[in-house]
């Protein structure tokens, strides 16, 4: 299972590609990845980048929880899969990033940040990640909230 951690703060070319930084493209290569998905993230301004192979595992269980025949639930996938494409590392090691989607987002300017959160890559656009990071004391309150004091955190 791939697990992507750390943020870089990369540059987009005019015409909407990201060089994936090497720590990120060694681990797809160590997973044997070169296909993603891409799609607007559900909670937040930014762009989540799925490996295939857990986009699969994220729809797998999508299908096991939703019916086909349920007008909400069919709704829903319509909603989850709205916008969502596939992409592939070229062989300069870059993803093109749709300029439709980059606006959606609100991703104005050329610099990004590739924010890794395990199984899948966050994109957002520079100054919204830096507003939005959250304090070390924010950070603890959190941790405290979720019970997750026990694990040694």
């Amino acid at each position: 299972m791939l697990s992507f951690i750390g943020d870089y703060t990369c540059k987009l070319d005019s015409k909407g590609r990201l060089v994936v930084p090497a720590v990120f493209r060694k681990e797809m290569q160590a997973g044997q990845e070169g296909s993603f998905v891409l799609q607007r993230n559900i909670f937040e301004t930014c762009i989540d980048v799925y490996p295939k192979g857990e986009w699969l595992r994220l729809v797998e269980e999508l299908r096991a929880k939703l019916s086909p025949f349920n007008q909400e639930h069919m709704r829903f996938r319509r909603g989850f899969f709205h916008g969502a494409l596939e992409v592939e590392l070229d062989a300069n090691g870059r993803i093109l990033i749709p300029r439709k989607m980059l606006e959606q987002v609100a991703i104005e300017g050329d610099e990004i940040v590739l924010v890794g959160l395990d199984s899948k890559i966050e994109i957002w656009d520079k100054i919204k990640y830096e507003e939005g990071a959250m304090s070390t004391e924010e950070f603890v309150l959190l941790t405290d909230k979720l019970n997750f004091g026990n694990l040694g955190l």
